[in-house]
């Protein structure tokens, strides 16, 4: 009996982790998302036959859309009605700002590697610099000049006074 007593100690309880809801978590069955956008639930599978919202698929094949889905069936409505633009033309403007999105993600990852490279390079230059050793006095180059100087010698003061008389 002590022995299971022991072992229930041993493992503690933990909690299931919490579920993590995003704006990508595709939670939305296709009425609900229908209602929330605003459109019929035939238009929604026309926008995903057409590649314009693309929701995520249980194993049973059912879509479920996800509240950037929401947004994006919102957006593509607005751009239909208000703007005028063709389903084709919104396929466009999505597949250009999905491409504008990939390239600033990849230009942030560019920037974060030359920053680190600069920094690295600047580690290895202060290495260097610590290396170099502090006892040797640089060479500086004397410049010479053409000027002539002079040497007398001052006389004892004996001599000077002998050759006054």
């Amino acid at each position: 009996m002590e022995g299971r007593a022991d072992r229930g100690r041993q493992q503690q309880y933990q909690p299931p982790r919490a579920y993590q809801l995003t704006e990508e978590t595709p939670v939305y069955v296709i009425s609900v998302a229908a209602q929330l956008s605003g459109l019929h639930p035939q238009t929604l599978r026309q926008y995903d036959r057409l590649g314009l919202v693309s929701p995520d698929r249980t194993a049973g094949r059912g879509r479920r859309y996800s509240a950037r889905d929401i947004e994006q069936l919102r957006e593509v409505q607005r751009l239909s009605q208000d703007e005028g633009i063709n389903l084709a033309g919104i396929k466009r403007i999505i597949e250009l700002e999905n491409q504008v999105a990939a390239l600033q993600v990849r230009a942030a990852e560019l920037q974060a590697a030359l920053e680190a490279t600069a920094a690295s390079a600047r580690q290895r230059e202060a290495a260097v610099h610590a290396s170099y050793r502090r006892d040797l006095v640089p060479y500086q180059q004397v410049q010479q000049s053409s000027a002539l100087v002079v040497w007398r010698p001052k006389r004892p003061k004996r001599q000077q006074q002998r050759s006054a008389d």
